[in-house]
């Protein structure tokens, strides 16, 4: 079950655990055909075979990544707690992540893991469950 951290930057660490986003409540597994994201009290969940693409992309702007962020551009999740590099996972169809049920979905998350191109790597290998 390939498991993916956060990179925690050092300056960001109070904010977050505020926010109660703490390196062992923050990571990404991949588990029996599912991608599962849980960032402090957020969580991610949908089948691997609902992933249409998936990018290595950064540096960020810190306002606009470290938290759980929604963009008003494309309506897309940031789970962020680095500004240095993450990954953009982009769904078939949109998924909850921010509020509970389906009134508000994502078409896309980008997920600040400490190994990056692990985590694309792993999201496109054939999953055995």
């Amino acid at each position: 079950m390939p498991r993916f951290e956060f990179a925690f930057e050092s300056t960001w660490m109070t904010p977050l655990r505020l926010m109660g986003v703490t390196p062992e409540r923050a990571f990404v597994v991949i588990h029996a055909g599912e991608l599962w994201v849980r960032f402090g009290p957020w969580r991610l969940r949908t089948p691997l075979t609902n992933i249409s693409g998936a990018l290595v992309t950064g540096p960020y702007t810190p306002w606009k990544v470290i938290g759980p962020h929604l963009s008003l551009a494309d309506r897309g999740v940031t789970f962020g707690t680095s500004t240095q590099k993450g990954v953009c996972v982009l769904f078939h169809r949109p998924v909850p992540a921010l509020v509970p049920g389906r009134l508000l979905t994502h078409p896309g998350a980008t997920l600040t893991v400490s190994d990056p191109e692990g985590l694309v790597e792993a999201l496109r290998q054939p999953q055995s469950t």
